[in-house]
């Protein structure tokens, strides 16, 4: 059984048999992994009425374990201030998220989880992760460690090349 990169490689083989497809195999297999996960790995969020971004922020400020602003909640969860900004309202308003102006800038907000909020993070976070334990079941233990491995690998040169870029 082949997956569906295979016949885009084979497709360029044909129209450029010179070229070298190797990074088409890499990216076009890591991006494609990337969407079936992303649709696939939501489900117990969408149960909740969560989206992924939303589900990052309220692990962020579980995980971190303290009061984050803004700014540093956009950094834990490589989003942009804006992005953050528009998922924390809706946050708010479902009663998750609070925020505490600074006593000494009024501008500044320090972020945390409500009690409902801690509530929801304690007991989504097992299942959301037996969920995607249960997708990458097939691979077993060994070869799951041995891609988080390579794809750390990879992230760590990708970061260093195009951390500083726009995405």
């Amino acid at each position: 059984m082949e997956d569906a990169v295979a016949e885009v490689l084979r497709q360029w083989q044909r129209v450029h048999p010179d070229l070298d497809t190797l990074p088409i195999a890499v990216i076009g297999r890591l991006t494609r992994c990337a969407t079936l996960l992303q649709q696939a790995a939501d489900a117990p969020l969408t149960r909740e009425g969560l989206a992924r971004p939303e589900f990052d922020l309220l692990g962020a400020l579980q995980r971190v374990g303290r009061e984050l602003t803004p700014t540093q909640l956009a950094r834990e969860t490589f989003s942009s201030g804006a992005a953050v900004t528009k998922r924390l309202r809706r946050l708010e308003e479902r009663g998750l998220v609070e925020r505490r102006a600074d006593e000494r800038d009024r501008r500044v907000a320090h972020l945390s989880l409500t009690e409902e909020g801690r509530r929801l993070i304690a007991r989504l976070v097992p299942e959301q992760v037996g969920y995607e334990a249960s997708l990458l079941s097939a691979l077993g233990v060994d070869r799951q460690r041995e891609l988080a491995d390579v794809l750390s690998e990879l992230l760590v040169l990708l970061e260093g090349r195009l951390g500083g870029l726009p995405i």
